[in-house]
């Protein structure tokens, strides 16, 4: 696989970053930012906490509820710990943090708040439920969000009376070590709404995008494909090891395996399914993430999944269960070298990233470097995804897809990238 240039990736790393910070996420100079200094968060999950951790931090009081009253009375003491733990500088001291969350037992105690976002379960009328209930007790300029990571936004704001003022904040998880966030604009959703959400992110550390309103948005768009062909490539007698060893020396923080797992393998099975209704041609649905989740062996939080965790969650090697599982559906004994599992892996991501930069959901090309970098974990040493792209060069990809035509349309060349190759361009024009 052709070896990144460490310097020219760097350089622009540091110009995304750099492009970043200057971006307010619309076009419009006229467009008045809202201040944001009270957060809701509605759900006191794993994702509800890490959120509200992260406002505390950065000084921001937090207002947070939740229907599971034991997960509520929990949230406190979890979202001052997480707090406690971020590591670098605080706009706050530690000692203040118990002092800026407040935990809410009713709809009304969000009345204050410049911005709510909900962090849910993922299914759209649990979600649609909770927001139609909460929004009469919102004053007009208060902000409402969702942390939804697959339902398109407009669905959500279809039961909701003034759309406009919604969007969606996607967090990527971990929080902590994730700095993007999407923001995703529905087709009601007003510039100040997004300007405000973009604004509100940056208030956190985070690096903001915008992008259209479309099942999976981006950061999901890119993942499924590669975590789909994950699970294919087991299917076809790679091993576990082997696939997650292919995506770690090409150098993603994590494998495809690992971070299913951190993911928790419930959630992405849900998440999947909904991708699945939307992509059929290019989501290949697999009976191993099933086996999983019916063996309970969901991940990270409990304590197993692909992996074996010890009680911190630290990863300690390839559970030897696995094996046991994923045997039924193994359907071919195939064997890989590195360069196809990095082909089956990383392609499909790629090709998948031209459909949405086709389709307009991202303003410009390197917000797909941004996502891929700072949400996916993909390695910021070949400079991101349509970077590495570009130094493998259009005409070398269309080479490279050739042998897998053989899986169909998700791995058929893209009109983009037949485009490209044709005229000798590339994705950073």
């Amino acid at each position: 696989m052709h070896a990144p240039d460490s310097t020219a990736a760097a350089a622009n790393v540091a110009a995304l970053i750099q492009r970043n910070e200057a971006d307010r996420g619309i076009d419009r100079v006229d467009v008045q930012v809202r201040p944001v200094r009270h957060v809701g968060v509605i759900g006191a999950g794993v994702m509800g906490c890490a959120i509200a951790a992260s406002n505390v931090y950065r000084g921001l009081a937090v207002t947070i509820s939740d229907a599971d009253a034991q997960a509520l009375a929990r949230s406190a003491s979890a979202v001052v710990t997480l707090a406690s733990e971020l590591d670098a500088d605080s706009d706050s001291a530690p000692s203040s943090y118990p002092d800026l969350l407040h935990v809410a037992q009713a709809d009304e105690q969000f009345a204050a708040c410049d911005l709510v976002l909900e962090t849910i379960v993922e299914t759209l009328e649990v979600k649609r439920k909770v927001l139609r209930r909460l929004e009469p007790h919102l004053p007009a300029t208060t902000v409402l969000a969702s942390n939804t990571s697959t339902i398109p936004i407009g669905q959500l704001a279809s039961v909701l009376a003034v759309p406009e003022r919604f969007c969606g904040i996607h967090f990527c998880n971990p929080v902590r070590h994730r700095r993007l966030v999407e923001i995703v604009r529905g087709a009601a959703t007003s510039d100040e709404t997004v300007a405000t959400a973009v604004a509100y992110a940056k208030q956190l550390g985070k690096l903001p995008i915008v992008v259209g309103d479309s099942p999976g948005f981006l950061v999901n768009r890119i993942l499924f494909p590669y975590l789909s062909a994950a699970l294919e490539l087991l299917s076809e007698g790679a091993t576990p090891r082997q696939v997650e060893e292919a995506a770690l020396s090409f150098g993603m923080i994590l494998g495809p395996l690992g971070l299913y797992d951190l993911i928790g393998i419930d959630t992405a099975f849900y998440a999947g399914r909904s991708m699945w209704d939307t992509f059929r041609d290019r989501i290949v649905p697999s009976p191993i993430l099933p086996a999983l989740f019916k063996a309970g062996r969901l991940g990270v939080k409990k304590g197993m999944g692909f992996y074996a965790y010890d009680a911190q969650g630290c990863a300690l090697e390839i559970d030897a269960g696995v094996a046991r599982l994923v045997e039924p559906y193994v359907r071919e004994r195939r064997t890989f070298d590195e360069q196809q599992l990095v082909a089956r892996l990383f392609l499909p991501m790629l090709l998948e990233a031209t459909r949405a930069l086709q389709e307009g959901l991202v303003r410009d090309p390197r917000d797909v470097d941004v996502a891929a970098i700072f949400g996916l974990g993909f390695p910021a040493a070949r400079g991101g995804l349509l970077h590495w792209a570009d130094e493998l060069g259009a005409a070398t990809i269309l080479e490279m897809l050739a042998p897998l035509a053989r899986l169909g349309p998700r791995a058929a060349p893209t009109p983009m990238l037949e485009e490209l190759a044709r005229h000798g361009r590339r994705f950073y024009g």
